[in-house]
């Protein structure tokens, strides 16, 4: 088990949401969300995961099935009913981060055309 990964107290409580494939050999599922949950801690491109969690892209499409599917949705909801059971959430304080803000095109540096127009007249007369 590598640093980060499910313990067997956590995959008990996930595994029951987690759909099996229609066809095919049965995956370790816990492998490919172990997969999942690396990806998204370091933030790395689903190219550069280890591999000891398998192929990049069998990983990537078993995360866009269940993505599609609400799979994550599930286990976060009773997660957030099971602390709220024992008494230990509190949704009062909720932060938000964004890696990405989109900035206006002026804050990038970017140079107005009336700027343009002005410092042309100011250069035309020499």
């Amino acid at each position: 088990m590598a640093r980060g990964d499910l313990t067997d107290e956590e995959w008990s409580l996930i595994e029951p949401h987690l759909p099996l494939g229609e066809r095919g050999p049965i995956p370790d599922l816990r492998q490919q969300f172990n997969a999942v949950m690396w990806r998204f801690r370091t933030g790395s491109p689903w190219r550069d995961l280890p591999a000891e969690y398998g192929p990049w892209s069998t990983v990537y499409d078993r995360f866009r099935s269940w993505a599609m599917a609400g799979v994550f949705e599930q286990p976060m909801q009773m997660m957030i009913a099971e602390a709220a059971a024992r008494g230990q959430v509190d949704l009062g304080l909720v932060s938000v981060d964004s890696t990405t803000a989109r900035a206006h095109h002026h804050a990038a540096g970017m140079v107005s055309r009336d700027c343009c127009r002005v410092w042309r007249a100011r250069t035309a007369g020499r």
